[in-house]
């Protein structure tokens, strides 16, 4: 997940996530999806940009840092993939789901009734108060896959690529990386626990400041937007 910030604000949708369009060849792999960026900004003529990034887009925005530091003003990075945390161990039923073909019949119950999205089979653990998520924010999130046949494959093929080794190695680079970059992580998401945020400071000597929300979880952009928000305004105000 991204927010691509460009005079204002807008999402990128990664390859594989429903609203984007590929072939059935086309990798989508971490580093592919950081190509995919790269050349996102291009086609839109956009020099540099405040990229902010949660969950895959976490490991994704580090791949796209270390290879082209001077496209980005800032960098955000909150829960997500980093270096060897991914796919957390806690995820291993799920992942097991997708190669035995499971994913489509769990999509379609999460369309069918939302309180499949916000319980234990579906995202109960990415938020922090998952009955209060909308039955507008399920659609948003579901709806995109149903959009054709190609979708959920295109998403099960987006899964069964994960590879850590990616992010393993890219750790020299980030020991590098002088972009002016935030942590912000949610203390209460057990899948990527807090310690990693310590990991990303320690290792990126651009990190101007960490912060830790006591109880957010994955999704905590939804969740506590007023709150990133401020802590996003000061960080680009220092720039």
């Amino acid at each position: 997940m991204f927010l691509l910030v460009v005079r204002g604000g807008g999402g990128v949708d990664l390859m594989g996530h429903g609203h984007t369009t590929i072939t059935s060849s086309q990798d989508v792999s971490f580093e592919a999806q950081a190509d995919m960026l790269l050349q996102f900004l291009d086609a839109l003529e956009i020099d540099t940009v405040d990229l902010v990034a949660n969950d895959s887009g976490v490991g994704i925005a580090q791949i796209f840092a270390v290879r082209h530091p001077g496209r980005l003003r800032t960098l955000t990075l909150t829960n997500g993939d980093v270096h060897d945390n991914w796919p957390p161990a806690g995820f291993a039923g799920f992942l097991d789901m997708v190669p035995a073909g499971g994913l489509p019949e769990r999509i379609a119950a999460m369309a069918r009734d939302h309180d499949v999205y916000r319980g234990p089979d579906g995202f109960e653990g990415a938020y922090e108060n998952p009955a209060a998520v909308s039955g507008d924010t399920v659609d948003a999130y579901i709806q995109p896959l149903l959009a054709n046949q190609r979708s959920v494959a295109d998403l099960e093929r987006f899964i069964l690529a994960f590879d850590p080794a990616q992010t393993v190695a890219i750790e020299s680079q980030l020991k590098g990386l002088r972009t002016p970059t935030l942590v912000v992580w949610g203390t209460g998401f057990i899948f990527f626990p807090v310690s990693w945020s310590r990991w990303l400071a320690d290792t990126i000597p651009g990190t101007r400041r960490r912060v830790e929300y006591d109880g957010a979880t994955l999704l905590l952009p939804e969740e506590r937007p007023r709150a990133l928000s401020s802590e996003l305004r000061a960080h680009w105000a220092t720039i």
